[in-house]
Formats: C-alpha cells, sequence, structure tokens
C-alpha cells in the first residue's frame, strides 16, 4: 500500500476528527503558505479513510465557521478526496488576510492564538500577535461601507442562492458577511452583489493586434456581480468560436480558439481577486491573436509569484470567494491557477505592480482550420477538390480588397453565385475578412479584405503547405 505522503509546514494528517481541529485550522491561518489537512490519514502516511463522511463534513465547516475569529469564511474549503478505494477528507485553508486568527473561547492570547511551526503547531508569544496584529489587511470589503445610502436589494442574489437549494432566511446578508462588523450597515461586498450598483466589467474587441481600431465595446454590470459573472461568461462562449474543416468522408476536424475552461477560470478569478476599493473592474480584451483578462490589484501581499503559480490561494476579498463557491463557479480554493496553467504555460502570466493579466493566445490549431463553406461543382466551375470556397477566397484578397464581382471573376464563376455570398458571409462572421465601407453594407462600392485574423491564418497555412511538400531546389 502506497504512502499518502509526509507531514511538514503545509500537510497535516489526522487520524480522525478530533478536539485538535481549530487549533489545526487556526495555524495555517496565521501561517505564511496556508494548508492542508487530511482526515482519515495516519502520522506515517497511511490511508486509513473516514465513515459518515457527510456529516463529518458539516461538523468540520460548523466548527470553524462558529469557533475561530476574526471569521474565516472563503478562506477555507471541505471536501471529500477519494485515495486507492479509501475516502477521505481534504480541509484547504489559505493564509488568511486579518491575522492573527485565533479560538473564540480564548481570545486573542497565547492560550488562543497558533501558528505553523515545521510538522507542529505551536502557540504564539504576546509579541507575535501584536507583530500580526499590527500589519493586519485593514481595507478588506467587509470593513468598508457600501458607498451610497440608497436602500440595497438583493433580488438576484437571493434568486440564485434559492436555485441552488439554499434557504433564505432573516440571517441571510448576516450570514454572507455581508455587513460591517458590529454595524448595521452594508458593507462594499454587499454593494458588489447588491441588484443595482456603479460597477461594470468591460469587455473590448480589436480588429487587429493593438488597441488602435476598437470594433466593439460592452459593458456588463450595474447589477449583481454574480448577474454580470454569468453575462460575461456568455459572452465568452459567444467569442471562443469553434473552427471546423471537412476532411473528407464526413470528417470534420474541430478545434476551439482557446480553451474554454482555463478561459472560464481565469475570468472568474479576476473578477474574486479584483481590488474594488480603487473602484477599477476587471477588464476583458480581445484581439485579432489572443484574449485578455486583467484585474486590478497585482499580487496580494505576501503571496510570491511562485505561489501563485503553484495554486496556491489567498484570495484578496474572502465574502466573494465565500459567495462564488456557494454557486459552485469555484470549484476548490487554489484549483483555478492549477487548471489554467495544465491548458497554458506561464508565459501567459504578467504581472505590474497594480495589475494581473493573463493573455491568452489563440491556438494554432484552429487558426490553420476555417469554416466550411460546402460549394457545388455545377455553380462553380472551378477545379474539385476538399478545398473549401472560402478557403479560395482568403488568398486572393492578400494583396488588394475586392468586390464580389471581382471575386467572382478571380474564382472563374460566371456571376455572384449564392455559394458565394455564402462563403463571404462565414469569413465576415469569423473575422478573417472585413468591408471596406462598414457602414453601407450595400453599397455597389462595397469590397473586401483581410483582416489582421485572416493575415495570420494565411501565414500559418502557408508555413504548414511548405512544411508538407518541403523544399524545392
Amino acid at each position: 500500500m502506497s504512502k499518502f505522503g509526509q507531514e511538514n509546514s503545509t500537510t497535516e494528517f489526522k487520524r480522525q476528527l478530533n478536539d485538535a481541529l481549530e487549533k489545526e485550522v487556526v495555524a495555517f491561518l496565521n501561517s505564511a503558505k496556508g494548508g492542508d489537512l487530511y482526515i482519515g490519514v495516519d502520522d506515517d502516511g497511511e490511508v486509513l479513510g473516514v465513515s459518515d463522511v457527510d456529516a463529518q463534513m458539516l461538523a468540520i465547516s460548523d466548527r470553524i465557521r462558529n469557533n475561530i475569529l476574526p471569521s474565516c469564511l472563503g478562506l477555507y474549503d471541505v471536501y471529500a478526496q477519494e485515495h486507492e478505494g479509501k475516502t477521505i477528507i481534504h480541509v484547504v485553508v489559505t493564509r488568511g488576510t486579518e491575522k492573527p486568527y485565533y479560538l473564540k473561547r480564548y481570545g486573542q492570547s497565547p492560550a488562543g492564538c497558533f501558528t505553523r511551526v515545521g510538522s507542529g503547531v505551536q502557540p504564539m508569544t504576546t509579541g507575535m500577535i501584536d507583530q500580526l496584529y499590527a500589519g493586519r489587511v485593514r481595507h478588506s470589503l467587509r470593513n468598508i461601507p457600501a458607498p451610497t445610502t440608497l436602500k440595497l436589494t438583493f433580488q438576484q442574489l437571493k434568486i440564485y442562492y434559492q436555485e441552488k437549494g439554499f434557504e433564505i432566511n432573516d440571517t441571510f446578508l448576516h450570514n454572507l458577511d455581508l455587513y460591517v462588523p458590529d454595524s448595521e450597515r452594508l458593507n462594499y461586498a454587499a454593494y458588489l452583489l447588491a441588484d443595482t450598483n456603479s460597477i461594470s466589467i468591460k469587455v473590448a474587441k480589436y480588429a487587429g493586434t493593438d488597441k488602435c481600431d476598437l470594433i466593439e465595446n460592452q459593458e456588463y454590470g450595474y447589477c449583481s456581480l454574480l448577474k454580470a459573472t454569468h453575462r460575461v461568461l456568455d459572452k465568452l462562449e459567444i467569442e471562443n468560436r469553434t473552427l471546423t474543416r471537412i476532411t473528407g468522408a464526413a470528417e470534420r476536424e474541430q478545434r476551439r480558439l482557446f480553451n474554454a475552461r482555463a478561459l472560464r477560470e481565469a475570468l472568474i478569478n479576476a473578477i474574486i481577486h479584483n481590488d474594488y476599493t480603487a473602484e477599477v473592474p476587471p477588464l476583458v480584451e480581445i484581439y485579432a491573436d489572443r484574449l485578455s483578462i486583467t484585474s486590478y490589484g497585482g499580487l496580494l501581499s505576501g503571496l510570491s509569484l511562485e505561489e501563485c503559480l503553484s495554486g496556491r490561494s489567498m484570495p484578496r476579498n474572502r465574502e466573494l470567494m465565500r459567495v462564488f463557491r456557494d454557486m459552485e463557479l469555484v470549484e476548490h480554493l487554489g484549483s483555478g491557477m492549477r487548471r489554467i496553467l495544465s491548458a497554458y504555460d506561464s508565459h501567459i502570466v504578467h504581472i505590474s505592480e497594480h495589475f494581473f493579466e493573463l493573455r491568452f493566445p489563440m491556438a494554432s490549431e484552429a487558426l490553420a482550420l476555417i469554416p466550411e463553406v460546402a460549394e457545388s461543382g455545377a455553380e462553380s466551375g472551378a477545379e474539385s477538390g476538399a478545398e473549401s470556397l472560402s478557403q479560395k477566397i482568403l488568398p486572393l484578397l492578400r494583396d488588394a480588397a475586392l468586390s464580389k464581382s471581382e471575386l467572382s471573376s478571380q474564382l472563374g464563376l460566371k456571376s455572384v453565385t449564392g455559394a458565394l455570398n455564402r462563403a463571404v458571409n462565414v469569413l465576415l462572421e469569423a473575422h478573417w475578412i472585413e468591408r471596406t465601407l462598414p457602414d453601407k453594407p450595400q453599397s455597389r462600392l462595397q469590397k473586401y479584405r483581410l483582416t489582421q485574423a485572416g493575415l495570420q491564418w494565411m501565414d500559418t497555412s502557408g508555413k504548414q503547405d511548405t512544411a508538407g511538400r518541403g523544399e524545392k531546389c
């Protein structure tokens, strides 16, 4: 039987749930990296498993929520994990931003404050407690009052929770930590989740590879951040086109421009970890060769780039993290970055003092494909073969813009046929070509030219053809 691993500064094993649970969690919250607590694993790493998993997971969540201060909702996760046919419980704890954390019954004292030292837990001295308290991050959304005196409503948020099977009662907002501590005033997290606010996520689209030619600029917001998130996810699903080529024998080759799961994780991460205190929302930018998702705030103080890329999480906005996990938009703490980097390498990550940007390149496999438009041999009078009419159009536009009549002539067609119209429309929808008179689509002077994306496809296709044929002397 293989061992599960060994205990260290970020890993703790427990044979079974016992009275030390809260102490272990407090130690991880106060540590430099957080950690993982596995229940159902012996000290030497042997997996024993646990029984009545659901009841124990519920008990763990209740004890952490009720017995530790400050509130750490959104800073831990509890889920079942299978290993060699046995079920164990995995408690993921990220480092906190409101240290020191302590056992509620003992208060902020050496008897209630603990930290991780090696593979063990030690009580903190009074000096350590004072030092952590002095460096506490106070600008959390929970501590900032909502920037409005108008009455906030939460119908959208309540509908999302009801659809997930949660019971809505009079303590709903309190349970989500949407009030300023020791106050009846709603906080900034509540403002972001309210039916109406001033926050909007922008999605900008450009014709080329820079910001010179803006062709679309949409706002998704001024509503509950949850609703805005779903709307932007829908927009990304539309923009992440599936390109298809018929390869013969009724077979199709299909590729999406971007890894859909990575895009989803990147957007949700940007929304959860954005620094809203500066009132700068996340931004999505779509170029001819890439898609960029940017959040404001850079790396949170105390979190290194190496830790970030390895999946170590440190939520900037734990209140939002908790809500997004309730809505199952987030699976486990730190899992988002691991999923992104399983599809892309770390070169997509660009971090500055104030911004965290992920730049997703269009898949080269997708750029080698083009949407298929079937053509009739009777209509074309051109050579038969697997190459589509749409693929024949692109090389003709490399050096000059052409009208449909000019395209028809160069393709050997007797007139502008239905197949040609369909091919042009598909290329327009795919953004491979564009009109020279976009405001007058029916103009008799209308011509068509390659976009930057179309040029990139031509370059990619040409390189593949050369590689396939081999160079001639």
